[in-house]
Formats: C-alpha cells, sequence, structure tokens
C-alpha cells in the first residue's frame, strides 16, 4: 500500500516538474495542435496551443512505476509488458503527432498505418496471456475460456480502447480528467487482487493525468495530443487485460465507449439516411453545440465517471468479499 501511495506522489511531482519546461520548448519550436476543420471555428482560440504533453505524462508514469516497483521488489514480467506497450503507444501516437505539425494540419498517420501499429502492439499482452493460460475471461458468476480467439478480444480490446481515449481528448481537461478516475478504479481492483506491480503502474498513470490537468484544464497551456491518448489508452486496456478484469473496464471506461459509439452511430447514420443524428461527433461536440460551456461538459462526463467507476469497485469488493 505504502509503495502504491509513493508512486503516485512521484508520478505527480515528475509530471507538474517536466510540464514547465517542455511547454516552453514546445511553444518556441512551434509545434501546435492543428484543428479538424469541422471544429477550428469553435475553438479557433486553440490553434497555437502546444501538442505531444503526452509525452511527460508517460515518462512521469514510467519513472514513477519503475522507482516503486524497485522498491517494492515487485519487478515481474507481467508489469514489464505493461510498460512497454505503453512506450510503444507513446511511439505510435508521437509519430502520428509530428507528422501532423510537419504538416500543418490535422492528418497524420494514415488509418490504415495506425491500426497496424496498435495490432502490432497488442500482440505483446495477448501471446503473454495465452502462454501462461489465462485465457478465460470473467465477470461476475459468468465465465468463458477464448482459447486461441483470445489475441483477437485483446486487440479489440487495445484498439478500441486507444481510439476511445484519442475521440475524448477534444475538450480542455476532458479526457485528463476521466483518466484520473478511470487509472484510478483500475488501481483499487488490482489491489484487491494483490496485483501490486498492477496497482503500482495504475495509481502513477491516474496521478500523471491529475498533475497534466494542471497545464490541460481550461484554458489548456499544452494538449497531450496523440502521443499520450493512444498511448493512456492503450494503457488503460493493458491493465485491464494483464489483471484479468477485462470486461469490468465498460463500466470504468463508459464515457470514452459513449464517444466512440456516437462517432460510430453517426457515420452509419449518414451512409445509410444521408441524416446526422448528431449535431456533431464525438458526443461532446454534440453538446457543445447545444449550448453547453466546455466546462459543464467535462464537469459531467468526469462526474459520470466517477459514479459507474464508484459502482464497480464497490461491486467487485462485494463480490471478492
Amino acid at each position: 500500500m505504502i509503495m502504491i501511495s509513493v508512486a503516485g506522489l512521484i508520478a505527480l511531482i515528475l509530471c507538474l516538474l517536466f510540464g514547465i519546461p517542455y511547454i516552453d520548448f514546445m511553444k518556441k519550436k512551434a509545434y501546435s495542435q492543428y484543428l479538424r476543420e469541422e471544429v477550428a471555428k469553435m475553438h479557433s482560440y486553440k490553434e497555437k496551443t502546444p501538442t505531444t504533453g503526452g509525452v511527460f505524462i508517460v515518462i512521469s508514469i514510467i519513472i514513477a512505476s519503475l522507482i516503486a516497483l524497485f522498491m517494492a521488489q515487485k519487478v515481474t514480467t507481467g508489469a514489464m509488458i505493461v510498460l512497454m506497450t505503453l512506450i510503444f503507444y507513446t511511439f505510435t501516437g508521437f509519430e502520428d503527432d509530428i507528422k501532423k505539425i510537419k504538416a500543418h494540419q490535422n492528418l497524420g498517420l494514415s488509418a490504415r498505418a495506425k491500426l497496424l501499429l496498435q495490432i502490432a502492439v497488442a500482440m505483446l499482452p495477448a501471446f503473454y496471456i495465452i502462454f501462461s493460460h489465462q485465457t478465460q475471461v470473467t465477470f461476475l458468476n459468468f465465465s468463458f475460456d477464448l482459447g486461441w480467439f483470445y489475441p483477437v478480444f485483446v486487440v479489440f480490446m487495445m484498439v478500441g480502447a486507444s481510439n476511445a481515449l484519442n475521440l475524448t481528448d477534444g475538450l480542455d481537461g476532458l479526457a485528463a480528467s476521466s483518466s484520473v478516475i478511470a487509472f484510478l478504479a483500475c488501481s483499487i481492483i488490482c489491489f484487491l487482487n494483490n496485483n501490486i506491480d498492477l496497482a503500482i503502474i495504475s495509481i502513477a498513470a491516474s496521478a500523471a493525468c491529475f498533475g497534466f490537468l494542471y497545464f490541460n484544464k481550461k484554458p489548456a497551456k499544452i494538449f497531450m495530443g496523440d502521443t499520450g491518448s493512444l498511448a493512456l489508452g492503450g494503457l488503460l486496456a493493458t491493465i485491464a487485460i494483464m489483471g484479468k478484469f477485462e470486461l469490468w473496464l465498460i463500466p470504468i471506461a463508459i464515457v470514452f465507449i459513449c464517444e466512440t459509439l456516437s462517432v460510430m452511430i453517426q457515420v452509419t447514420s449518414y451512409k445509410l439516411t444521408g441524416k446526422r443524428v448528431f449535431k456533431m461527433s464525438p458526443i461532446h461536440h454534440h453538446f457543445e453545440l447545444s449550448g453547453w460551456s466546455e466546462n459543464k461538459i467535462v464537469v459531467i462526463f468526469t462526474i459520470i465517471t466517477f459514479v459507474f467507476s464508484f459502482l464497480s469497485v464497490l461491486i467487485y469488493f462485494l463480490y471478492k468479499a
């Protein structure tokens, strides 16, 4: 328990310390965010805001996790796989952000290239679980063994979670605030399962996201970019997979899932009927166009994440007891 707290404290302090010089560096280099054409009018004041803030989020998570893991003598193969997955997803997102910056527009890696990279990285935890003979998926009293279909399930989870958090990162503080709570919930579940190594990494991620909010709250001084959103989404799914509470991620990540579903519904409806269900997707933009302030959306979405995460942890605790 002490080492879990230490990991969180170190991650928080490091994120706050790294943020200031990193933002100054990005401003000097003029490495700024380039907005989608559809939201450029609403968010024109954000056009010159630096991006790739995910770099110092991830660095804080990794350093804090390694220090706490070594101190707790919990440097496990599973923990290393989680951190390696985080690093690979960070590189994928960073490559995407750099291409956008160089092209001076919101077009980075092609959808196919990004998908292939995400799938390739997902194979790391997928095959570790298979060779560990832990391919059962459980939820309360339900349990089923996916066997060699488990990698398909893992790819779906990791690519889905990675892109879902990426879609959520459209308002100041939205993705970061929801991530703080989601990772905290995962840390508690890991602790209840005695997966201290995963609990340490989860709390480090939660604390780093909390520290990032200091720079990312409205008006944002920096955005996490795909560097952060793809990495954090992938990390969230990897922790649930390695901790064997895969399906519990559904309520914990409810906001991220709803953001993704809104895009899927919008695209499907427009292709089939020529009509849009929402004023704009992801759904946070629908509420913006409906007259909600950016802060109101962030607060309500964060409260929703908290309620669902709290209920998930409570039910999980009662079930385990």
